[in-house]
């Protein structure tokens, strides 16, 4: 006995059925608004970031393409882009060795004050960038705790790039420590005693078990603290020095060139730092989408 085949539409009527589907922009939701939402997400995003952004490039375009060039990639600036991109890489760098340790401390082991650990971490977030300045300068200084210790072995911490990535470290730690926990919480441990199972060492079974299944997470961690650390101000400006072409940051010199009613001058360097960024984002971004992707 024939089984019955199933009727195929041919190809016109396959593409009426296609043109009878609703459009991307007009199907229907489970849940109505979606207009209305992408309007107010479309909008918000343009008055917050957009506008501000273009104002910039506006404001430094007034220069002239010789005098942007003349004032966003001067000696001086070309210092100050070295020292703060250059020490939020290092910070950024430590903050995601040390924050993937605490992050796996955090949600794997049970030990003695460790609410008080996991508070700490996000005091860096609560913490004035003005009151973390002051207190890392006390800290590290001359005549300081740890500074006093370091003066006799000809270590100088405060008022050099040394402090500034002491700085930076010190307020990029919570963006890597809160991005992974959810994923280390989330990696299950029969993954482990599989390859503990199949003869694994602890050592292959970090590097090709555990680290593959956090790198996204870590390098999205890496990228926000990175972020975070080339905009600081509040927290470096106490114990950098602020001496320029050695310890002088670019949104020193920002508000430096401000100050001094030098707009247009101001708003060339922070076009420099807005381009720069975005393209390290987008680097880091499009590694970060490759991992995903071979993972």
């Amino acid at each position: 006995m024939s089984q019955p085949t199933a009727l195929i539409p041919d190809a016109p009527e396959q593409s009426l059925i296609a043109s009878a589907r609703p459009p991307f922009f007009r199907r229907r939701s489970a849940i109505p608004g979606f207009g209305l939402t992408l309007g107010i997400t479309i909008t918000v995003l343009s008055i917050v970031v957009l506008v501000p952004l273009s104002a910039v490039a506006i404001k430094a375009s007034g220069l002239g393409w010789s005098g942007l060039i003349a004032a966003g990639f001067s000696d001086r600036a070309l210092a100050a882009y070295r020292l703060s991109f250059g020490a939020a890489l290092i910070a950024a760098g430590i903050n995601g060795v040390f924050g993937l340790i605490t992050a796996w401390a955090l949600v794997r082991y049970r030990f003695p004050g460790k609410a008080l650990v996991n508070a700490l971490v996000d005091l860096p977030f609560a913490l004035p960038t003005a009151v973390a300045g002051i207190s890392l300068a006390a800290l590290y200084g001359p005549h300081g705790w740890i500074g006093g210790l370091l003066a006799p072995l000809g270590i100088k911490v405060a008022y050099t790039p040394l402090g500034v990535i002491v700085a930076l470290t010190f307020i990029g730690l919570p963006f890597v420590v809160r991005t992974l926990e959810p994923v280390v919480r989330d990696l299950a441990d029969d993954v482990e005693e599989a390859a503990a199972s199949l003869g694994a060492s602890r050592i292959a079974t970090l590097v090709k078990v555990v680290l593959p299944s956090l790198a996204p997470a870590w390098l999205t961690g890496f990228a926000l603290a990175f972020a975070r650390a080339v905009g600081e101000y509040g927290s470096v400006i106490f114990i950098a020095g602020n001496k320029p072409y050695h310890s002088e940051i670019a949104p020193l010199l920002i508000v430096i060139e401000l100050e001094q009613f030098n707009y247009e001058e101001a708003a060339a360097i922070a076009l420099v730092m807005l381009v720069a960024a975005f393209v390290m984002l987008f680097v880091i971004n499009a590694i970060q989408a490759w991992s995903r992707r071979y993972s």
